[in-house]
């Protein structure tokens, strides 16, 4: 059996990706206007998004991929500032690949956050219809 898994890390921003079983061509680090961000920082009262392009193989049920999103922001003692489990639990009717080929997981950076403090931002993409189907960003 095959198993595919690979790992992308940016050593400008510190961004890491794994990914098991997807396909993926890119992921980037984006600012409020699209902007590729190139620091490790990112204003308080800002928004950021981790973006994936190009994310194939997902495993269709009636010509549809059913995707999840998970959010979690820690402080830098690991308690949870964040947390959402999945973004797309509402959505039942399933994306096809061309709309499940591209995702964008944005944060806000303010309150309760404080300027100057150090968070981690953890992203999880899964196929609800194959579990070991994910894609961890942090």
């Amino acid at each position: 059996m095959f198993i595919f898994k690979a790992r992308k890390k940016d050593l400008t921003t510190g961004l890491s990706t794994s990914y098991n079983w997807f396909l993926l061509e890119s992921i980037s680090l984006v600012g409020d206007s699209d902007q590729s961000i190139l620091t490790e920082e990112v204003p308080i009262d800002s928004k950021f998004a981790i973006v994936f392009e190009g994310i194939a193989n997902h495993q269709l049920k009636d010509e549809k991929a059913f995707l999840g999103l998970s959010l979690l922001v820690t402080d830098a003692k690991g308690m949870s500032i964040s947390k959402e489990a999945d973004l797309f639990a509402s959505s039942t009717d399933g994306y096809s690949s061309e709309d499940a080929s591209v995702l964008r997981a944005t944060f806000t950076v303010g309150s309760p956050m404080e300027a100057g403090q150090t968070y981690h931002c953890k992203v999880l993409v899964f196929d609800k219809n194959k579990a070991e189907f994910e894609i961890v960003s942090e």
